[in-house]
């Protein structure tokens, strides 16, 4: 699975994305940010307050953090984002 991480999230954990083996226990995107709370430092951090972090699932957005990740390729995470 890709993960791809934008703006502050990409800074802060020193890379703008990698490719992880999820444990088969990772179904949805509320699991895959329990998961990423797990790791170590910095991800436990950078995830603390995931509830503010977008996620788009193969380039699509998805607000549901019941949606399944199964069939994902790629999962964005980026932090929101503001008009101007």
């Amino acid at each position: 699975m890709k993960l791809v991480y934008f703006a502050w999230l990409r800074e802060r954990l020193g890379m703008g994305d990698e490719t992880v083996e999820l444990p088969e226990s990772v179904k949805t995107i509320s699991d895959l940010f329990d998961w990423l709370k797990q790791r170590e430092e910095p991800f436990a951090d950078v995830f603390e307050h995931s509830d503010i972090i977008q996620v788009a699932l193969d380039k699509k957005h998805e607000q549901n953090r019941s949606a399944s990740i199964e069939s994902a390729s790629e999962i964005a995470l980026f932090p929101p984002m503001t008009g101007g």
